[in-house]
């Protein structure tokens, strides 16, 4: 998921990690500065309303798809996009194929993290499978 970060003084010491909700919520509950670069990793069911006020500061989310029948990370990312207005990274994890992308894009992804087993350069024709969209 991700990699454990170093806390001195308060302020978070690496370059970009992903943290899950819980904890990026601890540390500002606590008032520990996270490393600017710092992301958080969101499980489908996370509630991230509490992420809300530090949509600003976040230059990376990652949502989960533990697996790729499951479909609540698209309405993460609408929500994200276009009811919150989230601009920055935000990145697809998890059992994320080939066949998802472009779906995934037009939800408001804009960065993937294929399963291991799926190769990149196929994966990039994906987003021209449809020239219209009807939604």
């Amino acid at each position: 998921m991700g990699t454990v970060i170093k806390i001195n003084e308060g302020i978070v010491e690496d370059a970009a990690q992903l943290v899950p909700l819980a904890r990026w919520l601890e540390w500002r509950e606590a008032g520990q500065v996270p490393h600017p670069g710092s992301g958080v990793w969101l499980e489908p069911d996370d509630d991230f309303d509490a992420l809300l006020p530090d949509l600003d500061r976040l230059t990376l989310i990652a949502v989960n798809f533990p697996v790729f029948t499951d479909g609540r990370g698209y309405s993460v990312a609408r929500l994200l996009r276009e009811r919150h207005g989230y601009r920055r990274e935000l990145r697809a994890v998890g059992d994320v194929l080939r066949d998802q992308l472009y779906f995934m894009r037009r939800c408001g992804f804009d960065a993937f993290a294929l399963r291991a087993d799926q190769d990149a350069e196929l994966a990039l024709r994906a987003f021209d499978d449809y020239s219209v969209s009807y939604q």
